[in-house]
């Protein structure tokens, strides 16, 4: 059977999508030996670092802010709340509502990550600047990707 050629457009390394999805498993990867001393996995780490933000958030506003189900987050919380980093406790008034706090070793460990980002930017070879710039630049196309089109 005699192949036809691939147009250019069809190509994988013309994806954008694939750009992103490997430029993010590499990006993901840089993580782990800076995360590892402090027992946390990626996914972990972007719980803590929301709840170092703003402690005392519901697994709704966590799950929000980090663009995951609770079928998702359930699992990290548990682990985060088994390693003792975080506390989990339903609200009296209305027990569907599930409190997230950091517990003292949780607030503790936010002095351990402190360096995580100018490792990473080190690592990547880019100025704090360019890191904000492509950023912003992610950011824009992820609001880009949620705004409902017209035939929405």
């Amino acid at each position: 059977m005699k192949r036809m050629p691939t147009p250019d457009h069809l190509l994988l390394d013309q994806q954008l999508c694939f750009a992103l999805y490997a430029a993010s498993r590499s990006i993901t990867g840089l993580y782990r030996p800076l995360l590892e001393p402090m027992g946390l996995t990626y996914p972990q780490y972007l719980v803590m670092l929301v709840l170092w933000e703003q402690d005392d958030v519901t697994v709704r506003e966590l799950g929000q802010r980090l663009q995951l189900d609770s079928g998702t987050l359930t699992p990290l919380l548990k682990r985060l709340q088994a390693a003792g980093l975080v506390s989990r406790q339903r609200r009296s008034d209305d027990e569907r509502v599930v409190e997230i706090r950091l517990t003292p070793a949780g607030l503790a460990l936010r002095e351990q990550a402190n360096d995580i980002p100018a490792c990473l930017a080190q690592r990547l070879e880019l100025s704090l600047d360019q890191m904000q710039r492509l950023r912003d630049e992610l950011k824009q196309l992820t609001r880009h990707t949620q705004t409902p089109t017209i035939e929405d």
